[in-house]
């Protein structure tokens, strides 16, 4: 397993294993499957409202807590925001069965992330989360937080696959020192992604799936990734991807699929920031 250096020095995995829109009682299993497949870095967030079936994993595993990496996020909190994600933690925490979690995540860019984000801080401070970071944070407003507040994100997870490949952002977070996180690195399979002629055709040169080129892609980029799956054939296949080399005109053949467009949601949709804002958890 290749690692990326976050800005605080604490080193991540570049591959990983999610669990969003895992059902709570396909979680534990899933977990331990892909545990048992050689991944370390999980991730999680208290919205997908299976933190507790990744904890019990993680206990059931008897992988010393060193060994492994485990991000949770942080869903948006109503006033006092920092007092409520101090909390929101302590909450994440206690599900998780852990002392800390290695990487602290604002979920959305909504809400008081002021307030959230100097409670993070603080909860960096205290050894609760080894890094903090942001999810969905436009280019805006990452240097607005930079810019205005004490700890640098280390990482900003959002969309990124070969339709939507966020080259200009990641040279703009590497510039200021946050780690580019790709959730959604198969776009869910839409727009034809698993049978991309281009894709299908880099494949067949290195005996690899689809799925393959598109992590090693990646991770060539230096992208963190953090594929999904309940199945564990293709959980093995997901991680078998540091046996082989994409060329640069094969890098250049996956850059030219870039339409920029999302395949899930516009964060800047009007209707989705009134959405995503009304929501509150439990």
């Amino acid at each position: 397993m290749q690692t990326v250096t976050l800005n605080n020095g604490i080193e991540m995995p570049i591959l990983g294993f999610g669990v969003y829109q895992v059902d709570n009682d396909a979680t534990e299993a899933a977990v331990s499957a892909a545990l048992d497949a050689g991944y370390r870095l999980l991730d999680t967030a208290a919205a997908y409202g299976n933190e507790e079936a990744v904890g019990a994993a993680i206990a059931k595993s008897g992988i010393p807590r060193d060994e492994l990496f485990v991000t949770t996020k942080l869903w948006i909190q109503d006033a006092p925001a920092e007092e409520n994600t101090a909390r929101a933690l302590d909450d994440s925490l206690r599900k998780l069965g852990l002392d800390h979690v290695d990487l602290y995540l604002i979920h959305q860019p909504f809400g008081d992330y002021y307030g959230q984000w100097r409670a993070m801080e603080q909860a960096n401070k205290a050894g609760k989360a080894r890094a903090i970071g942001v999810s969905n944070f436009a280019p805006d407003q990452l240097l607005d937080l930079i810019i205005n507040n004490e700890v640098v994100p280390a990482v900003n997870q959002i969309e990124t696959h070969p339709f939507k490949q966020n080259t200009d952002y990641q040279e703009l977070m590497r510039g200021e020192g946050v780690q580019i996180e790709s959730w959604g690195p198969f776009a869910e399979g839409k727009n034809g992604l698993f049978t991309n002629e281009v894709l299908e055709g880099i494949g067949q040169d290195h005996g690899k799936s689809v799925a393959q080129v598109v992590l090693r892609w990646l991770t060539q980029r230096g992208v963190v990734a953090i594929p999904k799956s309940v199945n564990p054939d293709r959980m093995a296949q997901n991680i078998d991807v540091f046996d082989f080399e994409l060329t640069e005109a094969q890098m250049a053949q996956i850059a030219a699929l870039h339409t920029g467009e999302s395949q899930f949601f516009d964060h800047q949709d009007p209707e989705m920031v009134r959405w995503l804002s009304a929501r509150r958890l439990g």
